[in-house]
């Protein structure tokens, strides 16, 4: 008996995707779990894989066509079926087919791969001696965890998996020109991602009463202290070294003292949820958008695990090669705005979470050291905050507390 698979709620809130690619053709025998289509969320690009064996019958909407949790994708049924009186008689399908992460809009043509790991995991693999192509990577997306070398050093399991995709080649966008009474202009289409960062940016604004701390810190000691222990850092573990670790790690600390911006509400039950997790969201600026991967569990890893996570994160972003699972959970979300330069600005609050830190461009600025004016290294900090459930002298108390960790190194090791 035929069946019609629908776009399956896949979770986080994801109601709509864009049909990037069918990987099946109408006529086609699938077997169950065989990977059907490529869709793009919000989220990422997932592969939803056949719930059933069969033949497809109808291929029910087009490449580039957005789709709704619901709506009907495939009908597939079994050789010689007609396809319009199959899907009329077919079941909408109940089941819930797993989406699988891609990292590619096409197959690869070449057997050769760069494996999937962090830095610090190459590092590991170079000391051990172990070809990391050679490698079965058990981690999210096939990426090779640590574990994975150190059983393979120890002469383990190792085989090679199938010929990893490619990362995402972003189409180019096709510009329309047009002349309008002042002059000619250029249409740029408006890509979904962009659109579902409109419309998560709009609900943010109407809904969270949003509030944004500044508060200016001397960041001259922590430059100091990051630019001794960088060159060990990076000599020693492989990974290259950067400020973001220490900030994740005083964010934290001061989540852990004010825990309401560690938070989440529940509007049904109408109660606040202070989590006693840590998973630090961190914007990265990609071509197509800004994107939020998440780093677990960020209080128990050391500043060298969280520099390679983040450089791996941050990559994989760039690419849309991340799973759901990477970019859902997260608690608060910090945002480095510094590197691109200006004075500071007011980030907008990734919901559901109550908070966002910003950090900004450090730079070198008269100060007055005991007294004396001096040349310091300067930074502002933000927290933008819904006030609707957090007060404005929580967030100075909050602000108050990051500006110490961050301007005495010594006090931040203490609360490692």
């Amino acid at each position: 008996m035929a069946y019609v698979f629908n776009f399956p709620d896949v979770g986080e809130g994801i109601h709509e995707g864009r049909v990037v690619e069918w990987l099946v053709a109408e006529g086609a025998t699938v077997a169950e779990d065989q990977a059907l289509v490529k869709v793009e969320t919000d989220k990422a690009v997932v592969e939803l894989p056949s719930p059933r064996a069969g033949v497809v019958l109808k291929l029910h909407v087009a490449a580039d066509t957005v789709i709704h949790v619901g709506d009907a994708l495939v009908t597939i049924g079994a050789s010689g079926e007609r396809a319009a009186e199959a899907a009329a008689a077919a079941p909408v399908g109940e089941r819930v087919a797993a989406p699988r992460q891609v990292a590619a809009a096409a197959a690869p043509t070449a057997p050769s791969r760069r494996p999937l790991a962090t830095p610090r995991t190459r590092a590991l693999a170079r000391k051990l001696g172990v070809d990391l192509a050679a490698v079965q990577g058990s981690g999210a997306g096939g990426r090779v965890t640590d574990e994975d070398v150190e059983r393979a050093a120890r002469g383990g399991p190792a085989s090679v998996p199938a010929a990893a995709p490619a990362a995402p080649v972003a189409a180019a966008p096709v510009l329309r020109r047009t002349p309008t009474a002042e002059g000619e202009v250029e249409r740029l289409p408006i890509s979904h991602l962009r659109k579902v960062i409109a419309g998560a940016m709009r609900k943010s604004k109407q809904t969270a009463a949003h509030v944004t701390h500044v508060d200016e810190a001397d960041v001259t000691e922590l430059v100091e202290h990051y630019r001794r222990t960088k060159p060990v850092i990076e000599a020693q573990a492989g990974v290259k070294f950067s400020l973001l670790p220490f900030f994740i790690k005083a964010v934290v600390a001061a989540l852990k003292q004010h825990p309401v911006f560690n938070a989440s509400v529940d509007e049904d039950a109408q109660e606040i949820l202070l989590k006693r997790f840590y998973n630090i969201g961190i914007a990265v600026d990609t071509p197509e958008g800004l994107i939020v991967p998440v780093v677990k569990s960020a209080d128990a890893k050391d500043m060298v695990t969280l520099a390679a996570e983040v450089a791996d994160l941050a990559e994989r972003a760039r690419t849309r090669r991340l799973t759901l699972d990477e970019l859902k959970g997260g608690t608060c979300t910090i945002t480095n705005i510094g590197p691109l330069g200006g004075v500071f600005a007011t980030p907008i609050i990734n919901q559901p979470e109550l908070a966002i830190v910003g950090l900004h461009k450090i730079s070198d600025r008269p100060a007055v050291v005991d007294g004396a004016i001096a040349i310091r290294k300067m930074m502002y900090l933000s927290v933008s905050f819904d006030h609707r459930y957090i007060d404005g002298a929580a967030g100075a108390r909050f602000m108050t507390d990051l500006v110490a960790l961050v301007s005495n190194p010594g006090l931040l090791m203490a609360r490692l």
